[in-house]
């Protein structure tokens, strides 16, 4: 049976988001990474729908760029 209930999964502000990297090391799966945008790095999400939903990125992001959302699915 499908898992009716809504996941929360991170979403990166851009604006925000630092390219420090602090959240990459936090995600078992190894789902998050830092690419370049132009002159800047980035939290970049590679798969959505293999993020299970821990929060650990976001609690350890330290300019609130990554904030967890449920979607719809």
């Amino acid at each position: 049976m499908k898992n009716l209930r809504p996941v929360p999964k991170p979403e990166i502000n851009t604006a925000r988001c630092t390219g420090c990297g602090w959240c990459v090391p936090t995600c078992n799966l190894h789902l998050l990474s830092l690419e370049n945008l132009g002159w800047k790095k980035f939290s970049v999400l590679s798969d959505i729908d293999a993020c299970t939903g821990c929060k650990k990125c976001a609690v350890r992001c330290p300019f609130d760029a990554i904030t967890m959302r449920e979607l719809q699915g």
